[in-house]
């Protein structure tokens, strides 16, 4: 596999502004729990070309699916990041969402309130894991060190158990299965958030896929919080994306090169499966296995290299995500795709409905 450090889109020219990818969503089309049964959501399917629209349900999926197709999910498993627990120094409530593992052990994190993590400070979560303020970096987060009984093999088992889904903010209930922000093919640990298009995936509905002959292949990428950072420029192409660690293999590339080939098409599952296979593609429509760090930012203008259609969930307004969906489907067919998903009261966002576009 080949190391590459960050791969950043060249700067594409448009005359769109933020503000045409808004929309207006009432408040309880916001999803806040799961469906019971993961591929029961329903499935808005979106021709691209022609801006068709048609309703099913998330298992109707498959007869979209040709044997020579492929579909590439991210199979990025989400931390319990989210920590509740009390300053030592004077046993005020304290709340710790972890960002990102350093080389040196020492995790970043967001902290609130913050004049209780200064740095020296020692925090205690759910009579297991300790925590030292060890610096103040960038943005007000902090950098931590934890420690734990010996009686746990690594930080990744304690937060297991004392550690709680880190919700977008716009879910205010109680998450009562953990399991269910994640996907059912989630192994790679270090997502702050959920590959979320994944989650209406079931096992059995990935084994008919299979049996179809379509491939199913894995990337990955560790979703960071920046997934939910607003656009605050007007200018779109002035917004500067996060990076965030992807991996892909071998194997995988080589598939896709293959189906590819032989005419099939490379459905991704997710923005963020899309956008490593989007990173990892060359002119020629040739995918590499590297991994690294990715800043690649889709809109309107981007020309697709790797994939052909897309499987997603519905995305907040203004969004860089519903930008990248733009751009595979065009502005306008998306803005009504998401209207009639408003007037026939899909669920949108994370817990939400699905949308395939081909």
């Amino acid at each position: 596999m080949t190391e590459q450090t960050e791969i950043v889109n060249k700067c594409i020219a448009t005359d769109l502004v933020t503000a045409d990818f808004y929309y207006d969503l009432p408040s309880e089309l916001i999803a806040q729990t799961p469906t019971e049964q993961r591929d029961a959501s329903r499935l808005l399917v979106l021709n691209k070309e022609s801006g068709a629209l048609s309703h099913h349900r998330f298992y109707e999926v498959i007869d979209y699916l040709r044997p020579e197709d492929m579909l590439v999910v991210n199979s990025s498993k989400v931390i319990p990041a989210r920590l509740l627990g009390t300053a030592d120094k004077n046993g005020g409530p304290i709340e710790l969402l972890l960002l990102k593992q350093h080389a040196d052990g020492t995790w970043e994190t967001l902290v609130r309130p913050g004049k209780r993590a200064r740095p020296g400070a020692t925090l205690s979560f759910g009579g297991i894991l300790k925590a030292e303020v060890t610096a103040i970096v960038e943005e007000g987060n902090r950098r931590v060190r934890f420690t734990y009984p010996d009686t746990y093999g690594s930080i990744y088992e304690v937060l297991d158990a004392v550690g709680n889904m880190p919700l977008p903010p716009y879910i205010t209930e109680h998450l009562s299965d953990k399991d269910r922000y994640q996907t059912v093919y989630a192994k790679e640990i270090g997502s702050a958030a959920a590959p979320t298009a994944g989650l209406h995936f079931t096992p059995e509905l990935i084994e008919k896929i299979k049996e179809k002959g379509v491939g199913f292949g894995e990337v990955t990428l560790h979703v960071g919080l920046g997934t939910f950072r607003p656009v605050k420029v007007e200018r779109i192409e002035e917004h500067v994306m996060h990076a965030e660690h992807f991996s892909i293999g071998e194997n995988t590339a080589a598939e896709i090169n293959r189906r590819k080939r032989a005419g099939g098409r490379i459905i991704a599952v997710g923005t963020t499966s899309c956008r490593v296979l989007e990173s990892v593609t060359d002119e020629n429509g040739e995918v590499k296995a590297m991994s690294g760090n990715t800043k690649i930012f889709i809109y309107p203008g981007y020309k697709f290299k790797a994939i052909d259609a897309l499987i997603t969930n519905f995305h907040l307004p203004e969004s860089t995500l519903l930008m990248l969906v733009s751009a595979l489907a065009g502005r306008d067919h998306i803005m009504n795709a998401y209207q009639t998903a408003v007037r026939e009261r899909y669920r949108f966002f994370s817990f939400g409905d699905a949308m395939l576009i081909v």
